[in-house]
């Protein structure tokens, strides 16, 4: 008589794979980065915005920390310069606008140069023509205006259209194509020079670093309206 074999459990040669640390760092930062990506969407969702349309950044154009560090050091440099002009021209600091004929003394800092003799070349008629007390008004809001959102980080475009069409308007009354003219160069001069550094810290979301740029950007004016970073 045969006995019946007692019934055991089959084990599995199979052994439970057990995931490896690098498994688990890739686990987690996926889960990081979804999470990174979900709360993305949800601040473009709460300003309107689609992701593709979102505004570069500073950091997304310019991958070093040193070269970002560099371009606000030229920002705030380039931003002073038009600032202090504003300065110097409303209350005669003495560099190169004495006290008496500063703006709050009755000068005149546009018609001032616009009827001077710097100005020279086949233009010369028509920047006199425009001297007037609109055109002092005029270049000191765009002096300062220019010099205090430079220096800020916030309207860089803007700033830089407006500062560029002054410079080469000054350029331009200066001519400096002729034998003897005020400039050292007949091509690029320091108004070339400014232009030039208004367009490169614009084009480059230069205000994001020592400036209020990023939070300018995520304002949903600014972001409807992308002419106004």
């Amino acid at each position: 008589m045969t006995t019946p074999s007692t019934a055991r459990p089959e084990t599995s040669n199979a052994k439970a794979r057990v995931p490896t640390v690098a498994e688990n760092a890739a686990a987690a930062s996926a889960a990081v980065a979804t999470a990174a990506s979900a709360s993305a969407h949800a601040d473009d969702s709460s300003t309107g915005v689609q992701p593709d349309d979102r505004v570069a950044t500073e950091r997304d154009l310019v991958r070093g920390v040193g070269g970002r560090r560099a371009l606000a050091v030229l920002r705030l440099a380039t931003g002073f310069i038009f600032l202090w002009a504003f300065f110097d021209k409303t209350f005669g600091l003495g560099f190169s606008t004495p006290a008496e004929r500063a703006w709050i003394n009755g000068g005149t800092p546009a018609q001032g140069f616009l009827n001077s003799d710097a100005v020279v070349g086949p233009l010369k008629p028509f920047f006199a023509s425009i001297a007037s007390p609109a055109s002092d008004i005029l270049f000191m809001i765009g002096m300062l205006t220019i010099g205090l959102a430079v220096m800020i980080g916030i309207g860089l475009r803007v700033s830089a259209v407006v500062g560029t069409v002054l410079m080469l308007a000054m350029y331009l009354a200066e001519w400096p194509f002729g034998a003897n003219a005020a400039s050292n160069n007949p091509l690029v001069d320091y108004h070339i020079i400014y232009a030039l550094a208004l367009i490169v810290i614009a084009a480059l979301s230069a205000g994001d670093t020592w400036g209020a740029g990023r939070a300018w950007k995520r304002l949903g004016i600014v972001q409807k309206m992308p002419w106004l970073i």
